[in-house]
């Protein structure tokens, strides 16, 4: 069954790639977590106005395997916002040739905390 994408721009997206498969054949799961960090990374440095670092996978979820081809699209929203820290709610969805037509899938759900941090690498309000 084919979903929607979502209304919204995504955050990222990016192609699977044969040098991505894991043993299995699959695109490796490390693989879409970089790319989950690197999307909820963006929406949390806009948040903060500034640098952020990662802190905490707080949940991550694989829902169905990303293919070799599959386009891959990564969309992320800010769920809340601490003193220095801002979680982020990632959803990622695929685009792929089945049977010789397009469909999209949902494939992975993902929460991740990032802290807002100074030049002294410390960590800072978020305004």
């Amino acid at each position: 069954m084919s979903h929607k994408l979502p209304d919204e721009h995504a955050i990222l997206r990016i192609m699977a790639r044969p040098n991505d498969v894991n043993i299995a054949g699959d695109i490796f799961g490390g693989w879409l977590m970089s790319q989950c960090d690197i999307a909820g990374g963006i929406v949390a440095s806009r948040r903060a106005s500034g640098r952020v670092v990662t802190v905490a996978v707080k949940d991550f979820r694989f829902i169905a395997p990303v293919l070799v081809s599959d386009i891959v699209s990564i969309y992320a929203d800010v769920i809340s916002v601490g003193t220095s820290s801002v979680s982020i709610s990632i959803d990622v969805y695929v685009e792929r040739r089945q049977a010789g037509e397009e469909i999209i899938l949902p494939v992975a759900k993902a929460e991740i905390v990032y802290v807002h941090i100074n030049d002294a690498r410390q960590p800072t309000p978020i305004d």
